[in-house]
């Protein structure tokens, strides 16, 4: 098989509204490599979110295919999906999606509670990524103890604690200032060089200067897929 991760052939999704229908997506073709770093960008309504949503298993596809370390997933069925989910993909979204009455630690070892670990596994893992995301000191602090730089970081170790195959970032700085945002753009570009494969959905170019490959989408179809040669870090301001 091929090393792609990620793999779409002909994907659409149509929705129904009243009478009318929607084209999301229309016929969209695109592979991934293990450890790559893309940014999907586009403008309000071009298919970007409705193509995350399918590679994260939130969602499923009108027609063609989705595979997903070798596997067909287009068709799988909500229990099936959720597993993958749960597996394969870790999600960091904007709004951060942390809950408010627990700990940062509690939040991070979520995702081991439905995989099936027993508490003090949890608990070990959940503190191994929390101090190599810089929030060692944090774990007990519940998130409104923290900065919207520290939430996000603990979502992103939420994301991490499963070691999943991908890791889907949905407008990762879009609540946090400029400086914040580079700060989290880096730690994502440190999870890069680890080996990590990220796909990011944002619609800040000075963001999506930090993937290594930039796929632009309008009107449901792939605009350009072009390799970023201009990747931008700002490692030199710490």
């Amino acid at each position: 098989m091929s090393n792609s991760i990620i793999q779409t052939i002909d994907l659409s999704r149509l929705y129904h509204m009243g009478t009318e229908t929607i084209h999301a997506l229309k016929s969209v073709s695109i592979s991934v490599a293990k450890g790559e770093y893309v940014a999907f960008m586009g403008p309000s309504g071009s298919g970007k979110s409705t193509l995350m949503n399918i590679i994260g298993c939130l969602d499923t596809p009108s027609g063609g295919q989705y595979i997903l370390n070798n596997k067909d997933v287009s068709n799988l069925t909500d229990n099936e999906l959720a597993e993958i989910r749960n597996k394969e993909i870790g999600f960091v979204f904007q709004t951060f999606n942390l809950l408010p009455r627990s700990s940062a630690l509690e939040n991070v070892a979520l995702p081991l509670v439905y995989a099936g670990y027993k508490k003090s596994v949890r608990e070990e893992k959940a503190m191994q990524v929390l101090e190599s995301v810089g929030l060692g000191d944090r774990a007990k602090h519940k998130p409104n103890e923290l900065s919207g730089g520290q939430r996000q970081r603990v979502a992103i170790a939420r994301a991490l604690v499963n070691n999943p195959s991908i890791i889907l970032a949905d407008e990762p700085t879009g609540n946090l200032d400029t400086k914040t945002s580079h700060e989290i753009m880096d730690l994502f570009e440190n999870l890069y060089t680890e080996g990590n494969t990220i796909i990011m959905v944002t619609h800040e170019e000075d963001i999506a200067k930090y993937a290594h490959r930039i796929v632009r989408l309008r009107d449901g179809l792939i605009e350009s897929d072009i390799v970023n040669t201009e990747v931008t870090t700002h490692r030199a301001i710490i």
